[in-house]
């Protein structure tokens, strides 16, 4: 699954750090979901889209073998 956290954070211009304090996660949690090795949960998804005042599919988007899980 890919994802443009790194750039929603760019447009807000905070860290990974400020992100993960506010939906209450670690940043490793953002680091691991930001980097592809997480899929967040739908919660963790709902709170970021909130957060950055997007819909969770302009955060995260499918890659075709995802298609095939």
């Amino acid at each position: 699954m890919k994802n443009t956290i790194k750039v929603e954070r760019a447009k807000k211009n905070i860290t990974q750090t400020d992100l993960a304090n506010e939906i209450h996660v670690s940043k490793q949690t953002i680091h691991s979901i930001e980097t592809g090795r997480f899929v967040p949960s739908t919660i963790i998804a709902l709170k970021m889209a909130r957060y950055f005042e997007t819909s969770v599919e302009s955060i995260f988007q499918l890659e075709k073998e995802d298609d095939d899980r």
